[in-house]
């Protein structure tokens, strides 16, 4: 039966190889997946042991240790180094601090990625050189008034050793003369960003504060137990500081490292297993096509002596062979992927550092071992079925149509499942948050499920509707391409079934996204009523001088500052928001609910959200006890209540309360109100009035919506690449069950040929069978993925209450007629097959 098996392989190459090609794709997917998660973790760890080297113990800011009291608290500064030093075992301590620092390029605009921007402690050795930091050209920076850049930022720049460079910290725009040019292993800096390195005083005095250190790298002499040593550094250490030895911090990098490409690969798999299912159906179809070909084969084997176990053993064999074939290409082509997978994403900023691919044995046998198990599997119900096949009824027939009895039993399946999950869908409309999320994902399964176990039943229908349209614009062609359709409606269902599962989740997703891109539309205009957005690129915050200086400006009417911090309440974090309240509602829409935002002044009154006071049981007159993380606390009272507003927190104070619990004093950002017909020239005069200041980011509304919205079509564009291998692969489906079909009713076609029926309309009866199958998937998968995204998005409403379900019409009329150019694309060769058959060689064909 091995060599049966094999002889029918080899026999079938041309059908096989659109299965094949479903197969090798689907398993691309997956090794590209599994070989791209793995070279990106063994980089990252090569970066992280390239920087650990001769890191014996790390020193970083933590959480302070256990019965600690904020009054005792040291800062990390010269004389804890020097205690760090004397220890025994130590070779060398090196104290950094770093912070961001936006450097101005050729034309103000920031030289390094928004995220990306780093700015450090250039610490000389021994030699006088940092070993961290080589410097390439010139020298390291030593006074207030020298900086080093990185080659690349020095090239944006155009700046040589010896002239002026620009940049930003918070605050106002500063001028430092160029020294040196260093070289750098930074994956920030290598992915887009820049670096600016300084003096110790002059880092410290720009990110942190004078005499302070934010980190220590600490190296062991030969031999020094790095445990031992931990513990002698903690002991000297300040409170609020944590020590690590160098094995616990690389393990708790690795982690880490584990853990990110840990969910890019299971996000990833999620896609390829779609990829996969959808092939299911195109190796089903396959087998069964084959074997209903062969059952005169079949019959024979069984008349001479094969046992039904034998028959299904040689199928199976002969799937696993073909399996196996298929992923070992598939598997080749997935370091392609792999190689691509890593240039997309570092396309949309995902800063991945470069490093070879990684081919682990894991990832060869998952790959292997997959392509063979689905197809294997795909094939064992067609197996079965052939084996049940009786001797003498499978010589008296080539094809016989579906037992009437399993069609029943599949309608009624379809029926049950297609109903529990519709009724799982609207009973997670009633949910009013996102714990109905599990509910959600369940009866989006049964619902599928259900549609495609459906699918041959609702086909009839759609055939004979589209079929009076086909027969109305090509006569005999059209009728005679209904007929195809219905005459195995199990096998026109499985075909469509695979264009629809991808075009649900196409639909589905682009429902949302549309809707949540309205949303944030109606989010701008509700709440914000300032015209400008005015931010730091770096994330990290304003000087509140900025504010002040822009107030005064012609053309201002207002520009009011906002500022964050977190504290706790009854164990709860929350955040307080300091603004101007006195001018906060020249740019925001803020509505009352009780109380007058003129009470909250000073240190003793606060203003909370209406979700916030109902949350907690307040009302205007409570204290609102709040923990601040600096460990001191207050208890201001409750003054006014305000509807929830998106451009303020859930607590609103004035700074007085907030500003002795932040490190540093920093706007989050300032919001200004132009004036009457001053609007248009506003972003302009902000860029010179701040001379030129690379970190500040000037937005209108329709940015801030632009930017939003943008988010979410990148999102939305790479689902649809992710999603695209399943719908190439449905597009091969229909492509292998044209053919195949074509192939066994090669004598009928010759007999239609002899009868009168010419080449070109042969090649319209494929067509239309094709174009009836792919928009019987469409119409489904469009159905489907509406249904399920107008449930679905209930869950949004509570935290997202602006969203509301908007069908974007057009989008779906372009999936519609990509449908459509899919039936005729998928027609082309088998459409040609069929055409150029010889007539009398087709009606002898047994």
């Amino acid at each position: 039966m091995f060599r049966t098996a094999l002889r029918n392989l080899l026999a079938h190459k041309t059908r096989l190889m659109m299965t094949a090609l479903a197969v090798l794709l689907g398993t691309a997917f997956v090794s590209g997946t599994l070989v791209f998660s793995d070279s990106v973790g063994s980089a990252f760890r090569d970066r992280m042991s390239k920087s650990l080297d001769d890191v014996a113990v790390s020193v970083t800011a933590g959480g302070g240790r256990p019965g600690t009291d904020a009054k005792d608290e040291r800062p990390l500064d010269d004389r804890v180094v020097d205690s760090v030093r004397a220890l025994p075992g130590v070779a060398a301590v090196r104290p950094s601090v770093s912070g961001a620092a936006v450097i101005a390029d050729k034309r103000n605009n920031p030289a390094g990625s928004e995220w990306g921007s780093t700015g450090a402690n250039y610490v000389p050795g021994p030699n006088g050189k940092d070993s961290r930091y080589p410097i390439v050209k010139g020298r390291g920076p030593a006074a207030e008034g020298e900086i080093v850049l990185d080659a690349g930022t020095a090239g944006k720049t155009g700046a040589e050793v010896g002239g002026t460079v620009r940049l930003a910290v918070d605050g106002p725009v500063m001028t430092k003369k160029l020294v040196g040019i260093a070289r750098t292993d930074d994956p920030r800096v290598s992915a887009g960003g820049s670096l600016a390195l300084f003096d110790t005083a002059t880092a410290q005095k720009l990110f942190g504060k004078p005499g302070e250190f934010s980190e220590l790298v600490v190296s062991a002499t030969p031999g020094t137990d790095q445990r031992k040593l931990t513990a002698e550094v903690r002991r000297v250490l300040p409170q609020s500081f944590e020590a690590q030895s160098g094995k616990q911090l690389a393990a708790t990098e690795s982690r880490m490292i584990d853990e990110q490409t840990s969910s890019i690969r299971k996000t990833l798999l999620v896609f390829a297993g779609i990829s996969l299912f959808v092939g299911v159906f195109i190796i089903a179809n396959t087998f069964t096509m084959l074997i209903a070909q062969r059952s005169r084969e079949i019959a024979l084997l069984r008349a001479v002596g094969a046992s039904r176990r034998q028959v299904v053993r040689s199928v199976l064999i002969e799937a696993g062979l073909l399996g196996l074939a298929a992923s070992a290409a598939g598997f080749v082509l997935g370091l392609g992927v792999a190689t691509g997978l890593r240039s997309v994403l570092n396309a949309t900023g995902a800063s991945l550092p470069d490093g070879p691919l990684v081919v682990e044995p894991t990832a060869v046998l998952t790959a292997l071992g997959v392509g063979v198990v689905v197809t294997v599997l795909a094939a064992w119900l067609p197996s079965r079925k052939a084996a049940r096949i009786a001797p003498v009824e499978a010589l008296a027939a080539i094809d016989q149509a579906p037992a009437p009895r399993g069609l029943v039993l599949r309608n009624s399946l379809g029926a049950a499942l297609t109903g529990l999950g519709v009724a799982t869908m609207l009973y997670v409309t009633t949910f009013k948050n996102s714990s109905g999320l599990q509910y959600a994902m369940a009866g989006s399964v049964l619902t599928l499920a259900g549609v495609i176990v459906l699918a041959p039943l609702l086909s009839r229908p759609f055939v004979h509707l589209f079929g009076r349209l086909a027969i109305r614009l090509s006569g005999v062609s059209g009728k005679l391409a209904r007929q195809n359709a219905l005459r195995n409606p199990r096998r026109t269902a499985a075909t469509a079934s695979a264009l629809m599962i991808g075009l649900t989740l196409i639909t589905g997703l682009t429902v949302a996204a549309v809707s949540a891109d309205r949303g944030m539309d109606k989010m701008g205009p509700q709440d914000l009523t300032a015209d400008y957005k005015v931010s730091s690129s770096s994330y990290r915050g304003l000087s509140p001088e900025i504010a002040r200086t822009l107030a005064g400006q012609p053309g201002v009417d207002a520009a009011v500052g906002l500022r964050t911090t977190g504290f706790q309440t009854d164990g709860h974090p929350s955040l307080a928001l300091a603004t101007d309240v006195a001018a906060i509602a020249e740019v925001a829409h803020v509505r009352m609910v009780g109380g007058s935002l003129s009470d909250v002044r000073g240190t003793s009154a606060v203003a909370v959200s209406e979700t916030f006071a109902k949350d907690r049981g307040l009302k205007a007159g409570a204290t609102l006890p709040m923990s601040f993380y600096d460990g001191r606390k207050a208890a201001p009272r409750v003054v006014a209540v305000y509807r929830d507003n998106d451009v303020l927190s859930s607590v609103l104070t004035a700074p007085a309360l907030v500003d002795p619990h932040m490190d540093k004093v920093r706007d989050d950002q300032v919001l200004l109100k132009a004036a009457p017909g001053r609007a248009k020239d506003l972003p302009a005069k902000i860029k010179e009035t701040l001379g030129g200041n690379p970190l500040v980011k000037v937005q209108s509304q329709d940015d801030l919506r632009r930017a939003d919205a943008g988010n979410i079509d990148d999102i939305l564009y790479l689902m649809y690449g992710l999603l695209g291998m399943a719908v190439v692969i449905a597009v091969i489906g229909v492509v292998n069950t044209l053919a195949m079909s074509v192939f066994e009713r090669t004598r009928e076609i010759g007999m239609l040929r002899a009868i009168g029926l010419d080449r070109r309309e042969v090649k319209r009866m494929v067509r239309l069978e094709s174009v009836m199958i792919a928009m019987f998937g469409a119409v489904l998968g469009v159905g489907a993925g509406v249904f399920l995204a107008w449930s679905g998005g209930h869950l949004l409403r509570s935290s997202f209450p602006q969203y509301q379900m908007v069908v974007p019409w057009g989008r779906i009329t372009v999936f519609l007629l990509l449908a459509l150019a899919v039936g005729v694309l998928a027609a082309l060769w088998p459409a040609r097959r069929a055409a150029k058959l010889d007539t009398l060689e087709a009606i002898g064909a047994q």
